[in-house]
């Protein structure tokens, strides 16, 4: 259904607002009532734009999505004539200021973290759009580091331990700030924690590539 213009402020404030609430309470415990209630629309605004609460919860997923990396684009770690090392810094760099936004972004982040411990049918979209994008690129840049005698089973150990260091900041923030906020105060500290995950992982990948007898098959 086309949207005019005239209906457009309506479209956009609802979905916005279904991003936040949804973000907060998790799809099954959100309301269609408090979503407009909260968005100063009719309760009917939704069925007139979306027909139901899934297509309202999937449209705000891929929204999230699509601002996300349209703020944070991955672009920015692609480029082949780069050294993969460069490319890896500039990965994490970009990863973790994701994770930390506290603009309105924040709450696509947490809405994304929700889908992911509360599954629904949108966790395929996120998986397909979000996820997999982020797993091939950073995939290629560590293969490119450890080298082609390396299989992918080692590639993704790397891979998923690179981005747990970074998964810490955003899921166990709460300690992180009580008891070093100074690594995520502000957007250079959390750039110089960034460089410190490079630092510390491409030293661990040249290490292996350097001695791959040390790698677990």
């Amino acid at each position: 259904m086309a949207v005019t213009a005239l209906t457009e402020p309506t479209f956009d404030r609802l979905l916005h607002t279904a991003i936040e609430v949804f973000a907060e309470r998790g799809f099954r415990a959100t309301t269609v009532r408090e979503i407009c209630s909260r968005a100063k629309v009719n309760v009917a605004s939704v069925n007139y734009y979306f027909r139901s609460k899934e297509a309202l919860y999937s449209r705000a997923i891929a929204l999230a999505i699509q601002e996300a990396n349209q703020l944070y684009p991955i672009s920015v770690a692609q480029d082949k004539n780069l050294p993969p090392e460069q490319r890896l810094a500039l990965f994490i760099d970009n990863f973790l200021h994701k994770l930390l936004d506290d603009s309105h972004l924040g709450y696509h982040s947490k809405l994304i973290t929700r889908e992911i411990a509360e599954p629904t049918k949108a966790l395929d979209d996120i998986i397909a759009n979000a996820i997999v994008p982020q797993f091939d690129l950073l995939q290629d840049i560590i293969g490119q580091i450890l080298g082609k005698q390396v299989g992918i089973t080692t590639v993704n150990r790397c891979l998923l331990s690179i981005l747990g260091q970074c998964l810490l900041f955003k899921h166990s923030r709460s300690i992180v700030e009580c008891l070093h906020p100074e690594l995520i105060a502000n957007g250079l500290a959390i750039e110089e924690t960034a460089a410190h995950i490079a630092q510390f992982s491409l030293f661990a990948l040249n290490q292996y590539a350097q001695q791959p007898s040390r790698l677990t098959p």
